[in-house]
């Protein structure tokens, strides 16, 4: 999808914005997982969930899980940082993988996120029906990719500050289901006009894929800027589109 096109000047973009993050907060442990011939680490955020704790009156329940992605320049911590709030309040789990800036990742990518969520469900209750993708401007990119080529694994997926190149439309032909996606795009946006958007918004339209778009005032490429608004919306998003239970 053109994956390497933007990255340095969307990581130009990005890079005073993290710099303004805390990300020194609380620790957040992590794993590394064999995926695809790439040794992929994922941070994971498990409030009442972890591991250590299998004693949790609540620890058989299934708990919904959001993937997040971030932009090049960024680090997943910061995407952590950013919902971790909201996931303790709301009982969610996170898991952020480490992304590469190489376009040769890209190819991959939907199999090694299915294959970090697979490697978690081994420690924490995930519902194979709750699980869904938040993606972040580069991370956008690769979010999109996952919704056409695992559309049948993720539920829903959210999309930050991206859209799909003209070029790459031929991706949503891979979709074995019309995965429900939230595209968010700021008016302001310093790298992708309202106009490219709404472009990926009518032709996933037109492909008959149901779908969520915001345009944000005042609002640029700093997705953090932003952050509790979106992941709230993402969230009542995500929360109206359960993966659809197997045909017996």
């Amino acid at each position: 999808m053109g994956y390497a096109r933007n990255l340095l000047a969307i990581a130009a973009c990005l890079l005073w914005a993290v710099l303004a993050l805390d990300a020194s907060a609380s620790e957040i442990p992590s794993k590394t997982v064999r995926c695809e011939n790439i040794d992929q680490t994922y941070l994971y955020f498990a409030p009442d969930f972890a591991p250590e704790t299998p004693a949790h009156p609540d620890r058989n329940a299934n708990v919904p899980v959001v993937l997040l992605l971030h932009g090049a320049g960024d680090q997943p911590l910061n995407m952590i940082n950013a919902w971790k709030h909201f996931a303790a309040k709301h009982k969610l789990i996170l898991l952020a993988p480490a992304l590469p800036r190489e376009e040769k990742y890209e190819a991959s990518a939907p199999q090694v996120f299915r294959c970090v969520v697979e490697d978690a469900r081994q420690s924490l209750p995930i519902d194979p029906q709750r699980i869904y993708i938040f993606g972040n401007s580069m991370g956008g990119y690769l979010a999109y990719d996952a919704a056409m080529f695992e559309s049948q694994y993720f539920a829903a997926v959210a999309v930050h500050a991206m859209r799909i190149a003209e070029e790459y439309s031929g991706i949503i032909a891979k979709a074995q289901r019309k995965t429900p996606i939230a595209i968010y795009i700021g008016d302001h946006d310093q790298y992708f006009s309202l106009d490219s958007v709404r472009q990926t918004r009518d032709l996933l339209r037109k492909a008959s894929f149901p779908i969520h778009y915001v345009e944000l005032d005042r609002h640029d490429h700093n997705y953090y800027a932003r952050s509790d608004d979106i992941n709230s919306d993402a969230w009542k998003f995500f929360r109206q589109n359960p993966l659809p239970v197997p045909q017996k």
